[in-house]
């Protein structure tokens, strides 16, 4: 049981690292590519770095259970990896990080609109103050100089639902298959789909062509080996050793991340984002809050 819950905390640390930082790879595979052809270079690379190790295992999965699967590779991986770099063409990295912190409440919202979850008044009030905090992001984003941010904001909120919906999957109806096996698995469909388009567009033209393409290349490909292929099996993982709000509250700690890196790039950050961050971290707080 120790073994157990010092695991859930490492692997806690380890996604937080790692998904904190996917923002600002996004941001440099942006440098070269379209939102879509980067979406699909995530997705493709996960797919092949996963293949080799769940290919022997096809015949282990219940045939009752791959529309979960086909489910979580779309809503866990391929729309919001879509969503998300065509979110951050408008929204900057530090930012997007922030508002990617939002999935816990819409992982209660779902909880309590589909598997019969009752909050108490803690976590109601937690969910109107992360709302509320959100509601800052996205209108002083849309102020502050970069031009349709609302608009783009709104796009890393669906995302965020599409984690939510996604995290229950996992948990209920695929929690007792081996978690590199759903990860792997899911991204069957996603990723050679996302691969076969990616070669109908410009995408050789651009990585011969385009300025900084290597670059931007190898950030989309490091974004779908780590932060797709090793981050969904880890997550699919700390999923099996403790609860979904637990899991969904890795996104604690990734907007520091994307937060530093955003420093580092030089990104406006701005104090009216900072407070509407912390609103959100306290709605967080309330939501997670075990006297409710």
């Amino acid at each position: 049981m120790r073994d157990k819950r010092l695991l859930k905390y490492v692997l806690f640390i380890v996604l937080c690292v790692i998904w904190g930082s996917s923002f600002i790879l996004m941001k440099r595979g942006l440098d070269a590519f379209t939102p879509a052809q980067v979406a699909c270079i995530r997705m493709t690379v996960a797919f092949l770095c996963l293949f080799p190790f769940v290919i022997g295992h096809l015949r282990s999965i219940p045939r009752g259970k791959w529309k979960y699967i086909i489910l979580v590779g779309i809503l866990g991986n391929g729309i919001p990896a879509l969503l998300f770099t065509t979110a951050e063409t408008r929204v900057p990295s530090s930012i997007a990080g922030m508002l990617n912190s939002l999935t816990p409440l819409f992982t209660l919202i779902v909880g309590i609109l589909f598997y019969h979850y009752k909050p108490g008044i803690y976590k109601t009030v937690g969910i109107l103050l992360g709302l509320a905090g959100a509601t800052m992001l996205v209108i002083h984003g849309s102020q502050d100089g970069y031009e349709g941010q609302g608009f783009y904001s709104l796009l890393i909120i669906a995302a965020c639902i599409s984690y939510a919906v996604d995290t229950y999957l996992l948990n209920f109806n695929l929690a007792q298959l081996k978690a590199v096996d759903v990860a792997g698995f899911a991204l069957f469909p996603v990723g050679i789909a996302a691969g076969c388009w990616l070669f109908t567009t410009d995408f050789t033209w651009r990585l011969s062509n385009a300025p900084g393409a290597a670059k931007s290349l190898a950030a989309a490909s490091i974004l779908g080996a780590f932060g797709t292929a090793l981050a969904q099996a880890l997550f699919n993982k700390m999923l099996k050793i403790s609860s979904p709000l637990f899991a969904a509250s890795v996104t604690y700690c990734i907007p520091f991340v994307a937060l530093l890196w955003g420093l580092v790039d030089h990104e406006k950050i701005t104090a009216v984002h900072i407070a509407g961050f912390v609103i959100v971290l306290a709605g967080i707080l309330l939501v997670n809050r075990k006297t409710a």
